[in-house]
């Protein structure tokens, strides 16, 4: 029978490969797939398929626990790897079968390596290292995942995982923040290595004054080599959230009106450099009503609520 992660094609299979034709599994009565007494559809099923998943779900039934349950196992998954119920039946036989956790660590990052983008392969390898309580070789496994697809949702996931899991912010030399800043050098569009970039910040020593003055530096540093980039302008708005105000940051004020003067046109600067005025705008009004001019409070409030009545205006217009 094909061995686990043979994705290779079963459509011509010897009998000799078939459960049905082996003697180990003569004492099994296979259970076909049941799609109802009337199909929109027929699928049709590979003899392989049929033949390794209706004994799956005879195995399935009589919850055997078995060398020969286990391999089986393997055939279905080197048929058809995104079956949840598969997986979970294999975990349960890990367990109870004492397998190498080791081995099966190695087989699921070599399956991984074929299958990248499929969920079921990186949620078994996360259950595994949850019962190993090792992720020494995580980091360096979604390195390799990531230069192959530097925006793989599942590695950078299973990446975030294990980075709070086990705290491996910094860990034996590993700096994940001067890891992001590396991916964003080789891609400053990949926007998973910006989005990256944030969560470790968040998660780790959070965005005060001095490290916000910081990325608004790393940004603009970026922004000015690529300013048409999307990525990099969502990630200032987002360091940015709550105090996206023009007085509290005039060089980034100074940067985005330099831009326009060297006739930049860009959707992005113009979003962000208008997100910015109306913050200001906003914020000075309440300055003059609380602090300022409170004897004309009543009137800067009039003023505040012009200025978003006309913008709710201009919205409903379009």
């Amino acid at each position: 029978m094909a061995s686990f992660g043979d994705s290779s094609s079963s459509e011509n299979v010897k009998e000799s490969t078939l459960c049905r034709y082996n003697p180990e599994w003569a004492d099994v009565t296979p259970i076909e797939q049941n799609d109802g007494s009337v199909s929109v559809v027929t699928i049709a099923y590979s003899e392989q398929f049929k033949d390794v998943f209706d004994y799956f779900r005879a195995v399935m039934k009589s919850q055997e626990v078995s060398e020969r349950a286990f391999k089986l196992t393997s055939d279905a998954i080197a048929i058809c790897p995104a079956n949840y119920t598969v997986w979970q039946y294999r975990r349960r036989l890990l367990k109870e079968l004492k397998k190498n956790l080791w081995d099966e660590l190695e087989m699921i990052g070599n399956f991984i390596i074929e299958e990248p983008k499929n969920y079921q392969v990186w949620y078994h390898r996360r259950v595994l290292v949850e019962w190993l309580h090792d992720a020494t070789q995580e980091l360096s496994f979604t390195t390799e995942v990531l230069q192959d697809d530097p925006k793989n949702f599942h590695a950078w996931q299973h990446r975030q995982w294990c980075l709070n899991t086990f705290n491996l912010w910094n860990d034996n030399g590993h700096n994940e923040l001067a890891y992001t800043s590396d991916r964003i050098k080789e891609d400053v569009r990949n926007n998973s290595a910006w989005n990256q970039r944030y969560y470790v910040i968040n998660n780790t020593i959070g965005f005060n004054d001095d490290v916000l003055n910081n990325e608004i530096s790393f940004t603009w540093h970026w922004i000015s080599k690529a300013p048409n980039n999307e990525s990099s302008w969502n990630y200032l708005r987002g360091v940015l959230n709550g105090r996206m105000k023009a007085y509290l940051h005039p060089n980034l004020k100074s940067g985005c009106t330099y831009l326009l003067s060297q006739g930049l046109e860009s959707s992005h600067l113009l979003a962000f450099l208008f997100d910015l005025y109306e913050e200001e705008l906003d914020d000075i009004c309440d300055r003059l009503a609380d602090e300022i001019d409170p004897i004309r409070k009543k009137y800067w409030k009039y003023m505040k609520r012009r200025l978003i009545n006309k913008f709710d205006q201009s919205d409903s217009l379009n």
